[in-house]
């Protein structure tokens, strides 16, 4: 988004409100809503993705825009006055890789979503100044490529030899909603805010034509949900393990999360089942409830540092973390390095995709597909595309090229009609894919 006075004027906004957050740790800060305006909510709209799908009311965001100098200062009024009404969520259900269970995605009209936006916009600068380092997921200047860093370079400094993989079941779906409410009651005192939260909260969903209330749970799909969600895992887990957890640990421990997926590092055995014993316990407490098989302790030291002396199985276990398996391997000179790569299940869920993608296009121009593949692979490197990964992203080159190919060939019902041979030569003259390449390198990282 290029800058312009608007996004100038509501960055300096953005600025003060952090300054008044950090003067004020302590204090509720009740004058929140009178940086709404017009401006405010412009800059909202142009912050949304036109792109985003329409909710319940069949708008898209770019509609919506043609009418912008009309419809904000309506928003803006209802908004204020406590008479603007949220719209149930837009919900569908998406399968879950290796798994029976679906993944619900919301989505809110196009106009809540600009409102959302503005209130995120607001509360952001405040909570950026309560969050800890180690939360990455969904914050500004952040990434996963980050998160997944932090673990490696802390995991190869500190010489852990356990990890503790954390998994929350159906998290955005199980927040309470009061306690959530109350946290930020602890820190927003501003009506105008805290009642347009509330009417977020228990907005309903509509499922096929149906709405309903669920009793809990954040508006998954909302602009406004990672933000809540990362306000109540701040208060479930961040302080907790900041103030508590670490004052009682032996040894060096260490901590990466990013969203809901959550990694803690142990040099010390009793220290990581001391904290295996009592976070169900803790998560619990929220209304959280954590998966009793996903939830495990891993032995992940050094192979040297491993062995029949108690401290661990002879050989390091492995665990997936954003996407990607961990292992201890060899690196190039013969060192034991910390080594990642896609995580299986990932690369199979990749493959169906490009697989669908090839049959439901098989019928049109061989360049109009190869442009599309060609893309589909770049956008891969671009997020798996790490040190260590290459065998992995040539995995996926390589399926690519023999999924198009099947696809290909049952354009013609002739035996014969593309013979491999032919494929082969199209392949390294016509249609040459994007070969595997390291987009995030360890090498160029910052410690």
């Amino acid at each position: 988004m290029k800058d312009t006075p608007r996004s100038e004027n509501v960055c300096t906004k953005q600025r003060r409100i952090a300054e008044i957050a950090r003067q004020h740790r302590k204090q509720k800060l009740t004058a929140l809503n009178h940086y709404l305006d017009v401006e405010w909510l412009t800059e909202a709209f142009h912050r949304v993705r036109l792109d985003s799908a329409p909710g319940v009311d069949g708008q898209r965001v770019a509609d919506y825009g043609q009418h912008l100098e009309e419809n904000l200062p309506g928003l803006l009024h209802r908004a204020k006055s406590g008479s603007y009404v949220a719209p149930p969520v837009k919900r569908v259900h998406i399968p879950k890789e290796g798994s029976d269970e679906t993944r619900p995605i919301g989505m809110p009209t196009s106009e809540d979503k600009v409102l959302q936006r503005a209130v995120q916009m607001l509360l952001e600068p405040i909570y950026e100044e309560e969050f800890y380092n180690f939360s990455y997921g969904f914050r500004p200047e952040r990434s996963p490529h980050q998160a997944l860093e932090a673990f490696w370079q802390q995991a190869m400094k500190s010489g852990i030899r356990w990890v503790l993989e954390v998994d929350i079941r159906k998290y955005f779906d199980s927040v309470n909603r009061t306690k959530l409410m109350e946290l930020v009651g602890q820190r927003i005192g501003d009506g105008v805010v805290l009642r347009l939260l509330s009417k977020w909260l228990h907005a309903g969903v509509m499922e096929e034509g149906q709405v309903h209330y669920p009793q809990a749970g954040t508006p998954q799909g909302g602009v406004i949900s990672p933000l809540l969600s990362n306000i109540y895992l701040h208060e479930v887990f961040d302080q907790w393990f900041e103030q508590v957890v670490r004052e009682r640990m032996q040894g060096a421990i260490f901590g990466v999360r990013f969203a809901d997926d959550l990694v803690i590092g142990f040099t010390h055995r009793h220290d990581a089942e001391r904290v295996y014993r009592v976070i169900f316990q803790r998560f619990e407490k929220y209304g959280l409830k954590l998966h009793p098989e996903k939830t495990r302790l891993v032995a992940f030291g050094r192979p040297e540092q491993l062995g029949p002396d108690g401290a661990g199985p002879r050989q390091p276990g492995t665990f997936d973390f954003l996407g990607f398996t961990h292992y201890w391997g060899r690196s190039r000179k013969g060192f034991w390095v910390i080594q990642r790569k896609t995580a299986a299940k990932r690369l199979r869920r990749t493959l169906r995709v490009i697989g669908d993608w090839c049959r439901r296009h098989r019928h049109q121009g061989m360049f109009d597909q190869f442009k599309v593949l060609a893309k589909k692979l770049n956008g891969h490197y671009a997020y798996y595309g790490i040190t260590g990964n290459g065998r992995s992203l040539e995995q996926v080159r390589t399926a690519t090229q023999k999924l198009w190919y099947k696809w290909l060939r049952r354009r013609s019902r002739e035996p014969g009609a593309l013979t491999w041979e032919e494929m082969n030569r199209y392949l390294k003259e016509y249609f040459v894919f994007p070969y595997a390449r390291v987009v995030h390198s360890i090498y160029g990282a910052k410690p």
